[in-house]
C-alpha cells in the first residue's frame, strides 16, 4: 500500500504518480490503446515562465492534502480564492513534481463551450481541400481538418495522467459547468464527425492539443485510461450548481501569512532583505482592506532590489504597484 502523500509539495520531480493505488470502483476507466504522454520531466520545457512558476510554487499543508485527495479519488480539483494566490500555478507545480508532461490549458471566457474544449473541426477547410482534390491529390479526410482541444486531449487513453488547467471557470456562461458534468464523470466523449466516417476510416489519426503529434481515435470515441489531473480555478465571482460541486474536490486558498510570504519571496528572489521585509509587513497590513495579489508584492521587491531610488521614492512606487485590485489606484493609499 503506497504511503500518503503522492504529491509532496517539495517541487522535486519524481515518479510518485506510479504509487497511486487502483482507483475507486466508481472511478475506474479502461480506455485504450494506451498512449505515452510527451514528457521530459518538466511541466513546460518550452516556456521558461511556466517552468519558473512550477519551481517556485510553495504549497501549504492543506493544498498538499487536497491535491492528493483529488489524485487518489480521480476527481477534478476546484481551486478558489482571491487573485494572485497561486491557483493556476498549482497545476504546473503538480505536473512538474509528478512528471505528468506539459500542462494542457483551457482559458475560459463567457463564450467558451464544451465543444471548444473537446475538439475543433473546420468544415470550410475540408471543402476547400475537396475542391483542390479535383486538380490532384488532397487531404479530404475529416481527420485532416480536426484538432483535439485541451479537454479532449487530456481524456485520451494515456498510460499516466495528463495535467489539465481549466482556468477561470467562473467566467463561463451558466451552462458550461453542467455541460462538463457528464464528460468529467464518464471520462469519455464522442466526435460525431469521426463516428460518421468510421465505416471508411475506423481509426483516425488526429492532431492533439499543444503539439503536432497525431493520436489514434477509434470509431470516433475517446475514453481515458488514467483520469487526468484536472485543476479548475475560480475567483469566486459566481456560485456553482451542487451537482457540479459534489463531483469536485474543493480547495479554498487564502492570502498567505508572513512566513508563507517570506518563503514565496525567497523562492522567487532569494533571501528577503530589510526593504523586502518592510514591504512584506506593509503588504500584510493592507490585506484586510481589499484584494491584493502576491505578484504585486514581488514586483515591488524586485524594483527595490534592482533600482537605486531613495527610500522615499521606493515607498511612492510601492503605493502605485500594490493598489487594491478593482479599486482606483488614485484613491488608494498606504
Amino acid at each position: 500500500m503506497p504511503l500518503w502523500p503522492v504529491y509532496t509539495g517539495t517541487n522535486e520531480p519524481h515518479d510518485g504518480i506510479l504509487k497511486l493505488p487502483a482507483p475507486p470502483p466508481w472511478r475506474a476507466f479502461d480506455g485504450g490503446p494506451l498512449l505515452s504522454a510527451p514528457t521530459d520531466g518538466s511541466a513546460d520545457a518550452d516556456s521558461p515562465d511556466r517552468t519558473h512558476r512550477a519551481e517556485t510554487y510553495r504549497a501549504t499543508e492543506q493544498t498538499v492534502q487536497l491535491v492528493n485527495a483529488a489524485l487518489y479519488l480521480r476527481r477534478p480539483l476546484l481551486v478558489t480564492g482571491p487573485p494572485g494566490t497561486g491557483k493556476s500555478s498549482l497545476a504546473y507545480a503538480v505536473a512538474r513534481e509528478l512528471r505528468l508532461g506539459p500542462v494542457l490549458r483551457w482559458n475560459i471566457t463567457s463564450r467558451s463551450t464544451l465543444h471548444d474544449g473537446l475538439y475543433q473541426y473546420d468544415p470550410l477547410s475540408r471543402l476547400y481541400a475537396a475542391r483542390q482534390s479535383l486538380e490532384g491529390p488532397g487531404d479530404t479526410g475529416v481527420e485532416n481538418h480536426l484538432r483535439l482541444g485541451p479537454l479532449g486531449t487530456a481524456l485520451l487513453p494515456y498510460a499516466r495522467p495528463r495535467a489539465l488547467l481549466i482556468d477561470e471557470i467562473d467566467k463561463s456562461d451558466l451552462d458550461l459547468p453542467n455541460d462538463l458534468l457528464h464528460v468529467l464523470e464518464e471520462g469519455q466523449y464522442e466526435i460525431p464527425e469521426l463516428v460518421r466516417a468510421a465505416r471508411d476510416t475506423p481509426v483516425a489519426q488526429v492532431l492533439a492539443d499543444g503539439s503536432d503529434e497525431r493520436v489514434p481515435v477509434e470509431r470516433g470515441r475517446v475514453r481515458c485510461h488514467a483520469f487526468p489531473f484536472v485543476v479548475l480555478t475560480s475567483n469566486g465571482e459566481r456560485e456553482f450548481p451542487p451537482a457540479f460541486l459534489r463531483r469536485c474536490v474543493t480547495l479554498r486558498l487564502s492570502q498567505p501569512d508572513d512566513r508563507h510570504l517570506a518563503d514565496i519571496v525567497r523562492a522567487h528572489l532569494g533571501e528577503p532583505d530589510d526593504n523586502a521585509r518592510r514591504l512584506i509587513d506593509r503588504f500584510l497590513s493592507r490585506v484586510g482592506g481589499g484584494d491584493l495579489a502576491t505578484d504585486q508584492l514581488l514586483n515591488a521587491i524586485y524594483l527595490a532590489r534592482t533600482s537605486d531610488l531613495p527610500a522615499s521614492s521606493l515607498d511612492d512606487l510601492a503605493t502605485q504597484l500594490m493598489p487594491y485590485l478593482g479599486q482606483d489606484p488614485q484613491t488608494d493609499a498606504f
